[in-house]
């Protein structure tokens, strides 16, 4: 069985660092994507960085210059580091992964993280 678990996140002050962890537990060949995604109070969810298996990467505009994204397939799991946070960046934060396991061979399935909260304070 397929899981996702995050750790990371916290309370934090603005301009400090954080580092969220995505970790993927189970039999799996690959991890071919990991998305990262937020929801902030009263907004929808959106789609704030994005990495794949050949290291593209995709930054909402409100990360770049501040963010580090890396996916370890040897380690299975992901990680988004967030640099000078402010204090919009609080959020839950969820991660998304993109696997290929041997039940389907044909596609991925994404597979979700049960989310993690940061806090950014003035």
């Amino acid at each position: 069985q397929v899981e996702v678990m995050q750790s990371g996140g916290g309370l934090v002050e603005a301009g400090k660092s954080l580092r969220l962890s995505c970790h993927v537990s189970g039999r799996i060949l690959n991890i071919n994507a990991m998305y990262w995604y937020r929801h902030r109070p009263d907004q929808s969810r959106e789609l704030v960085a994005s990495i794949t298996r050949s290291g593209s990467i995709d930054k909402a505009d409100s990360l770049k210059g501040r963010s580090i994204l890396s996916l370890d397939n040897n380690k299975k799991m992901g990680e988004l580091k967030m640099n000078n946070l402010k204090v919009e960046d609080t959020a839950m934060y969820y991660c998304k992964a993109a696997i290929r396991t041997t039940d389907n061979l044909l596609r991925d399935k994404d597979y979700w993280g049960q989310g993690t909260q940061v806090a950014v304070s003035s």
